[in-house]
């Protein structure tokens, strides 16, 4: 769309007036994407609105204490047995890397 002074007259007057982006396209017969690119562009902003709501700020919940029955003895520990069969990988040297990367290399070819 051209932006002529005319327009850009009425879309200042119309968001100085309170009008949204969509109801201003409507009436220059434009996208709302278009309006709110030259609002950009002229620098026009409308101010921050305070929220609505008036949240109520409560304090966090109290923790229980555990009895001393319960913290007297250790929890047992879990282990499930996937991480118990899992070994550590073993580790190479680097020429054993090197005959390994070699021995891989004459099995492609």
């Amino acid at each position: 769309m051209g932006w002529d002074t005319k327009d850009v007259a009425l879309l200042k007057r119309l968001w100085s007036a309170g009008q949204s982006a969509g109801q201003i396209a409507g009436r220059l017969g434009c996208s709302r994407n278009a309006v709110c690119g030259m609002l950009t562009r002229l620098g026009l902003k409308r101010g921050h609105k305070p929220p609505t709501a008036r949240p109520k700020i409560r304090p966090p919940p109290k923790l229980r204490q555990a009895s001393s029955a319960a913290s007297a003895r250790p929890a047992a520990k879990k282990v499930s047995r996937i991480t118990a069969k899992r070994q550590q990988p073993k580790e190479f040297s680097k020429q054993q890397l090197y005959a390994i990367l070699a021995e891989a290399v004459r099995n492609t070819g």
